[in-house]
């Protein structure tokens, strides 16, 4: 439900477009003037005792040049695009988000946000993972939604996009944050996949129309990732990773931050190795997370909402085949000869293993357990 009509909306937009105005001043003028539209009706005198509004910002505010048809232009976009204008003033406006200290003033997104993705966690990480990066992305993210979790990325290359979609693959909900304007799809490969998150999650961005995914806008687009989160997770991050800015901005949001381990000679672990070093939450199991969390959950990752982590139904070859696998990748040949069937036999099952997702082939027919 809205807060604001569509006339007090366009005045926020208004308001919003200011140079240095932010989320923060314009909650301190909403306080003292109830609406966007009362704001542009104040005086000089009654804008500068606004907390955060000093005489420069005064001016800008009452400078006639302020653009009424930009605002306009805003809103017609939205609704042209079925993109709801969400304030903070709004129902509909995540609970995790607004209890952080800096929260956009708008929000606009596509798809729905329920009260369901309070529980969330974000999963974050570097652009380029190993395959070692890319089987846990797949491995914690299919186990997380098994329990219900949202999960919140930023829809970038890499463990972002594999975390998006194994969600989907897996029947979970999902929350992309963009850098850009929510028009602006970036990288332009994920179109096809931005289009299934909105029909079973949202696209957010705090960015206008138009906006580019300038490289400025980024450290601003992940702390709404960690605001929309419980806790955020990095799986692989390199020195001067972003998925490092989020772990960081998750910390001042008094928000938990867990960290996969990986090798000491791989450059894609430095980043979290450090986190680890620093106090991040290390994580081999779910469980590490689910502990942590716990005084947040209250009871919602309960037994009923858990998935058989093998189901009773599979065949006896496929059970042995589980029972063989593990994390660590084992060549087709080394299946095959340990379970006395052939070659072919073993990739047979394992095919209709991976299309239950419980098994992941790797490159080189190497293949890993995912449950």
């Amino acid at each position: 439900m809205s807060y604001f009509d569509d006339s007090e909306k366009i005045a926020l937009l208004r308001l919003d477009s200011i140079p240095g105005i932010g989320g923060t001043r314009t909650r301190n003028l909403i306080a003292r003037f109830k609406n966007p539209s009362a704001v542009f009706q104040a005086s000089f005198a009654e804008l500068t005792k606004v907390e955060g509004i000093d005489k420069r910002l005064a001016l800008n505010i009452l400078n006639k040049k302020t653009d009424v048809r930009y605002a306009q232009d805003q809103f017609n976009k939205a609704r042209k695009l079925g993109v709801k204008i969400v304030t903070y003033w709004d129902r509909e406006y995540p609970e995790n988000l607004k209890k952080t200290a800096d929260p956009p003033a708008i929000l606009h997104v596509l798809g729905e946000i329920v009260p369901q993705d309070t529980i969330a966690l974000a999963v974050v990480g570097t652009r380029i993972p190993s395959d070692y990066g890319k089987v846990v992305t797949e491995k914690l993210t299919v186990q997380l939604v098994r329990k219900g979790f949202t999960i919140v990325s930023g829809l970038a290359r890499g463990i972002d996009t594999i975390a998006h979609r194994v969600t989907l693959n897996s029947c979970g909900r999902t929350i992309a944050v963009l850098g850009s304007g929510i028009d602006m799809i970036y990288p332009a490969e994920n179109k096809k996949l931005a289009a299934q998150i909105i029909q079973h999650g949202a696209i957010v961005s705090e960015f206008p129309f138009g906006t580019l995914p300038d490289a400025t806008n980024f450290p601003r687009r992940n702390r709404i990732i960690s605001g929309l989160s419980l806790g955020t997770l990095v799986v692989e991050a390199g020195q001067k990773s972003g998925a490092l800015i989020t772990a960081e901005i998750a910390l001042e949001q008094g928000r938990e931050v867990f960290a996969i381990p990986g090798s000491i000679l791989s450059n894609k672990s430095v980043g979290t190795n450090r986190l680890i070093k620093e106090g991040a939450k290390l994580v081999q199991t779910i469980d590490d997370i689910i502990i942590e969390l716990e005084p947040k959950l209250r009871g919602f990752c309960d037994e009923a909402r858990q998935m058989p982590s093998v189901p009773a139904e599979l065949s006896e070859i496929e059970k042995r085949m589980l029972k063989l696998l593990s994390e660590k990748p084992v060549h087709i040949d080394t299946i095959a000869q340990t379970l006395g069937i052939s070659t072919a036999e073993a990739l047979s099952v394992l095919l209709t293993l991976e299309l239950k997702e419980f098994v992941k082939q790797l490159s080189g027919k190497m293949f890993v357990r995912m449950i």
